[in-house]
C-alpha cells in the first residue's frame, strides 16, 4: 500500500472534457491499486491494470456500462455521441478481450426487462392463445401469465430471432463493486456520485490516509461488508427476515464494521417485527448497539407484556449517557412500566418555562417571516443576524477542525470527503473524546478565539460538515466570539456531541448581539421566530429547555401580521 502524499492528491476531470467520466473512473481505479493493493487478489489486480491499459474508447464504453444498472445490456440501445468509433466495433473489441460475454443466458424476467411489449408480443402470441388468453395482454399481465411456463434461462437466440438486437453481459461487475466499496467506504453511493460529478467545484481537506487509518485492514473485512450488504439487499427485496438472519456475519472486532452490523440488525429487527416474528426482532435488537435498537426492543417487550424484562433493561440503560430524545423516550417507557412491575413512578421530568413574546409587523411583500423579524429587531447598537443552525455549528466546526478530520479508521476513504464517514455513528465521539476535550480546554484558557479565527482564515472555503461558509462572515464570527461567553459555547458544543445527527438542528433562527453592554450583562440573545399558525417542533423545544437550564439567553418571537399598519409593535 502507498502512503498518502498530499502533493499527489488526484484531480477530478473538467466537465469540458467529453470523457470526464472516464478520467474520474481512472482516478478511482488508480487510487484503489495504490492504496488497497493488499486487499486485492493477484487476479483482481491484473484485471484492473488491464482496464487501465485498454484503448481510450474501450475504457470509456466499459465505464458507461459499469455506471448503468445491472450487467445485461442491449447492444442496439447503447448510444454515446462522445465516442468516435461505432459502438458495435468497440463492443466487438471488448468481447474479444473477454470484458463482455456475447451470448449470456437470460431468464424470463431479464428478457422482459430488456425488450418492449411490441417486440415480445409476436414471440408469445401462440402460447398465450394456447393458454386461453388474449394476444393483446399488457406487458405486466403477459409476464404474470407466462412466468410459470418459462422457468429455464436461455440465450437470446434461443428465445427468439431478434434480427439486429444483441445482448451482452458485463464481466467483472463484482470487482467494480468491490473497488467502489473500497473507494467510497459504502455501497450506497453509486458510480455517478463520483464519475459523473465535477468534484472540483469544492475544496477538500487533505487527510493523511495511512495503513493504520484504513477501514479495511484485511480482505476478509471487505468480504464481511459485502456479505452484510447482501443481507440488506435481501431485506429491501422483501426476503423474510428469518431467511436473512442466518446469513448475518458474526460480531467483528473492527469498530467501523461493527457499526455497519448494528445498523443491519436494526433493520432486520424492523422487518422481523413487521412480518410477525417478534422473537427474532427482539434477538436482533438485543444484538445491536444502534441508538434506536434499545428503544424499539423496550417498546416491543412492553407490547408483549414482558414488563419485568423490559424494566430491567430500561434500568440499565438509564445509567448511560443519553441524548434528549433518548432520555425522553426512556422516561415515557419507565413511567408506563412502573405500575406494571409494582415500582413507584419516576419523578416527572420538569421543563423550564420558555421565554415567549409577540410582535405585530406589516406583512412584507416578499421574504420569509424570519427576515421580517430580523429587520424589525435590528439596530445599529444591537445588530441581528439570521443564522438558524449555521452559527453554533460553524463555531464548533472551526474550533474542532483537526478532530473532525482526524484520520481514524473508517472515517476517510479517499481525498474527496466533505467530512468523516462515521459522523453520525454512535462511536463518533467516543473514538475522539480526548481530542475533543483538548479543544474544549481552549474554551477555558481563552485560546479558542484565536484558534477559531485562524481556522477561519486558513481553511476558507474548504468543505466541513459543520461549516457553511457563505453564512459565516468574518464580522459575524468576530462578533459572536466577542459576545457569546466561552462557557455558553462549551455547553452548546457538549450537547451537540451527545447526538450529532439529532442536535445539529433546532437552533433559533436569529441572534441579536449587544456588544456595547458590560460583561456582566447579557450581550446576546437567540430568537426563534414563528409566523402565524406555526409552532415549535420537539427538537426546538429541547434546545430551548437546555438554554433555560444553562442560563443561555433565548426566546420565541411569535409574529402576527398587522394588515392595517406599516409600523411594527412588540408585546
Amino acid at each position: 500500500m502507498t502512503t498518502f502524499d498530499p502533493a499527489s492528491v488526484p484531480r477530478t476531470a473538467d466537465l469540458d472534457n467529453p470523457l470526464y467520466y472516464l478520467e474520474n473512473m481512472e482516478t478511482v481505479v488508480r487510487w484503489v491499486l495504490d492504496h488497497h493493493d493488499d486487499l486485492l487478489t493477484r487476479s483482481e489486480f491484473r484485471v484492473l491494470e488491464t482496464f487501465l491499459g485498454l484503448e481510450t474508447e474501450e475504457k470509456a464504453l466499459l465505464t458507461r456500462l459499469v455506471m448503468r444498472t445491472g450487467e445485461l445490456f442491449r447492444a442496439d440501445k447503447l448510444v454515446y455521441p462522445e465516442l468516435d468509433s461505432p459502438v458495435s466495433e468497440i463492443l466487438h473489441s471488448l468481447v474479444s478481450a473477454d470484458w463482455l460475454e456475447p451470448e449470456p443466458l437470460l431468464d424470463f424476467d431479464e428478457l422482459f426487462r430488456l425488450f418492449t411489449l411490441a417486440e415480445l408480443r409476436p414471440v408469445f402470441a401462440d402460447t398465450l392463445q394456447e393458454l386461453g388468453h388474449s394476444r393483446t395482454l399488457s406487458k405486466a399481465a403477459m409476464k404474470t401469465v407466462l412466468s410459470d411456463q418459462f422457468s429455464e434461462a436461455r440465450t437470446l437466440d434461443q428465445w427468439f430471432d431478434t434480427g439486429e438486437a444483441r445482448v451482452v453481459c458485463l464481466r467483472h461487475m463484482a470487482l467494480f463493486d468491490r473497488i467502489r466499496l473500497m473507494f467510497f467506504g459504502n455501497l450506497r453511493q453509486t458510480w455517478s456520485d463520483f464519475v459523473l460529478v465535477e468534484l472540483g467545484y469544492q475544496s477538500y481537506e487533505q487527510v493523511p490516509l495511512t495503513a493504520e487509518s484504513r477501514a479495511f485492514s484485511h480482505r476478509e473485512e471487505v468480504d464481511c461488508y459485502l456479505a452484510m450488504q447482501a443481507c440488506r439487499d435481501q431485506l429491501d427485496e422483501g426476503v423474510p427476515a428469518s431467511e436473512v438472519w442466518p446469513q448475518v456475519p458474526e460480531p467483528v472486532t473492527n469498530a467501523w464494521l461493527a457499526s455497519r452490523r448494528d445498523r443491519l440488525l436494526l433493520e432486520l429487527g424492523r422487518q422481523a417485527e413487521r412480518q410477525g416474528d417478534r422473537e427474532l426482532a427482539l434477538t436482533a435488537w438485543a444484538g445491536s448497539q444502534h441508538r434506536e435498537a434499545r428503544l424499539k426492543q423496550l417498546r416491543l417487550l412492553e407490547r408483549m407484556k414482558r414488563f419485568e424484562e423490559a424494566w430491567q433493561i430500561a434500568g440499565l440503560w438509564q445509567t448511560e449517557e443519553l441524548s434528549d430524545a433518548e432520555r425522553q423516550g426512556l422516561d415515557r417507557i419507565l413511567k408506563r412500566l412502573a405500575p406494571k412491575v409494582g415500582e413507584p413512578r419516576p419523578a416527572p421530568v420538569t421543563t423550564q418555562p420558555i421565554n415567549e413574546w409577540q410582535v405585530s409587523l406589516p406583512r412584507p411583500a416578499v421574504g420569509a417571516v424570519e427576515w421580517a423579524a430580523a429587520e424589525h429587531l435590528n439596530r445599529p447598537e444591537a445588530p441581528v443576524a439570521y443564522v438558524e443552525n449555521t452559527l453554533i455549528n460553524g463555531l464548533f466546526g472551526l474550533l474542532c477542525w483537526p478532530v473532525i478530520f482526524k484520520p481514524v479508521p473508517g472515517a476517510f476513504f479517499h481525498p474527496f470527503h466533505t467530512g468523516p464517514a462515521d459522523l453520525t455513528r454512535e462511536d463518533f465521539v467516543t473514538r475522539r473524546r480526548s481530542d475533543f476535550e483538548a479543544c474544549f480546554v481552549t474554551l477555558s484558557d481563552g485560546g479558542y478565539r484565536q484558534r477559531i479565527l485562524d481556522t477561519w482564515h486558513d481553511k476558507q472555503g474548504r468543505a466541513n460538515p459543520f461549516v457553511i461558509w457563505p453564512a459565516l462572515s468574518k464580522d459575524l464570527v468576530e462578533l459572536a466570539l466577542e459576545c457569546i461567553p466561552a462557557e455558553h459555547l462549551a455547553a452548546m458544543f457538549r450537547r451537540l456531541l451527545l447526538n450529532v445527527k439529532e442536535h445539529r438542528s433546532g437552533f433559533p433562527d436569529l441572534i441579536q448581539f449587544h456588544p456595547q453592554r458590560s460583561d456582566d450583562e447579557s450581550r446576546y440573545e437567540m430568537v426563534e421566530v414563528k409566523g402565524p399558525g406555526d409552532r415549535l417542533q420537539d427538537h426546538q423545544r429541547r434546545w430551548l429547555d437546555f438554554f433555560a437550564r444553562e442560563g443561555i439567553p433565548a426566546s420565541v418571537c411569535y409574529v402576527r401580521w398587522d394588515e392595517d399598519s406599516g409600523v411594527g409593535s412588540s408585546e
